[in-house]
């Protein structure tokens, strides 16, 4: 396996991660009650900040390891893995991974710096695969 598909094995696997955090801290918050019925109406409490950080940061993981999962298909199936690509892959995943408590605890400028870092690491690997 080349090492952008271990890379984005490993993000499939933190955005799993980010999940039950997210899930975790939610029902801690709202109540198994709510967690556990149909929820056709608003839960009687309401999130904590943390829990909609959680919440707000898995959601970007799942947008960003779309662009992710493009960039590793086409230089997968372009058979165009270099060093370089490889690089980049482990950038965006350890951004991704840093991203998490960046979010989650709020640091400025740090989570926008460490998004960053991880979006032109994709972005580079896509451009690499057309020069």
């Amino acid at each position: 396996m080349t090492h952008e598909l271990t890379a984005l094995a490993l993000a499939g696997l933190l955005q799993a991660v980010q999940f039950c955090a997210y899930s975790v801290r939610a029902n801690m918050d709202v109540g198994l009650g709510y967690s556990m019925s149909a929820r056709d109406r608003a839960p009687s409490r309401d999130l904590s900040e943390l829990a909609g950080r959680l919440q707000r940061a898995m959601n970007n993981h799942f947008e960003g390891l779309i662009l992710f999962t493009i960039a590793v298909v086409i230089i997968t199936l372009s058979d165009q893995s270099t060093p370089f690509t490889a690089t980049c892959a482990y950038i965006y995943l350890i951004a991704r991974v840093a991203y998490v408590p960046a979010y989650a605890f709020g640091w400025r400028p740090g989570r926008s710096l460490i998004w960053v870092a991880g979006f032109a690491a994709t972005l580079l690997m896509i451009i690499s695969t057309l020069i």
